[in-house]
This record gives C-alpha cells, sequence and structure tokens, in this order.
C-alpha cells in the first residue's frame, strides 16, 4: 500500500503493509525520539503530533497517518531545548526514557494552555510513565519553564 505524509516538514512516500503502525513507519525513516515502551497506548513515550495534535503512535496504523503533516521532537528541536533544559535542571531526566513523551505533551500543552494550574498540568501529563520519578521534578521544571515564558513577556511587553 503506498502513502505519502509529510514528517518533520520533509514529504515522504513509502510502500508499507497495511498494519504497519506510524511507530514502525517513523523508527523506520529516522526519528529515534519516537519510542515503544507499552504497545497499550499507555504510557506516551510514543507521542507524536499529527496535523498539530498530540496521538500516540503505537496505536495508530500509518496509513491512517497518508497525506498528514507528522511532527516528532526531531521536528521540534529549537522548542523543545529550552523547555528541557529546565526539565534537566529540576533532576526530573534520570534515566531519560520517558523525557520525548514528556517533551511533546508539554509542547502541546503550553500550545493549548500557556498558564496551566499545577492541577491542569498533572491532568495533562497523565498518560506519561515514568518509572524513576514521582513526577515532581517533571512538575517544578513545567513551572519553572512557565515562570520563565512570563518573565520574558513581561520584558518584552507581550507574549512570549
Amino acid at each position: 500500500m503506498q502513502i505519502q505524509m509529510t514528517v518533520n516538514e520533509k514529504k515522504i512516500q513509502a510502500d508499507i503493509a497495511p498494519d504497519m503502525l506510524l511507530i514502525d513507519f517513523l523508527r523506520a525513516h529516522g526519528c529515534y525520539s519516537v519510542k515503544r515502551g507499552c504497545e497499550t497506548s499507555n504510557c506516551g513515550l510514543c507521542t507524536v503530533f499529527m496535523d498539530d495534535r498530540p496521538v500516540l503512535s503505537c496505536s495508530l496504523l500509518a496509513a491512517r497517518a497518508d497525506g498528514h503533516k507528522v511532527t516528532t521532537l526531531e521536528g521540534l528541536q529549537e522548542e523543545a531545548e529550552g523547555f528541557g533544559a529546565f526539565i534537566a535542571d529540576q533532576g526530573a531526566e534520570q534515566c531519560g526514557f520517558c523525557n520525548p513523551g514528556f517533551m511533546m505533551n508539554g509542547i502541546a500543552m503550553f500550545r493549548e494552555n500557556p498558564d496551566p494550574t499545577d492541577e491542569e498540568i498533572l491532568e495533562y501529563l497523565a498518560g506519561n510513565l515514568c518509572r524513576c520519578s514521582g513526577y515532581e521534578g517533571q512538575l517544578r521544571g513545567i513551572r519553572s519553564y512557565i515562570e520563565y515564558k512570563k518573565q520574558q513577556a513581561d520584558e518584552k511587553g507581550g507574549d512570549a
């Protein structure tokens, strides 16, 4: 089956098996930030954006992404770099395996709600499994990043 999609701003055409999952398609095309964790759509490690909305690539057939725009963490390096530094600064990386999923969902959250409450943050990130931490480091990192963005916006006299 022939499909075409835009992955990180690059058009890709490929012949795939009808049962190929999007995670396998993306990894086959060099997107290694997309990770396989639970294979039950519960851990968030495989989160990508499809048409700018977060989806779990382990539970989506690649054929369903035909004609769509897919963005992985590799395609969001600039946006993710600053945010990631705040997560690392709070010691929330530990093994780092869950970071791509957290980053993708954090970016999605910031786009939808640039000033969430702690409860909203925890609710939004509930689908991300981290076996190393109690999520407190991630929460502190997200809060610090939000405060930094507010400070930047105040200094510029508008939104950051």
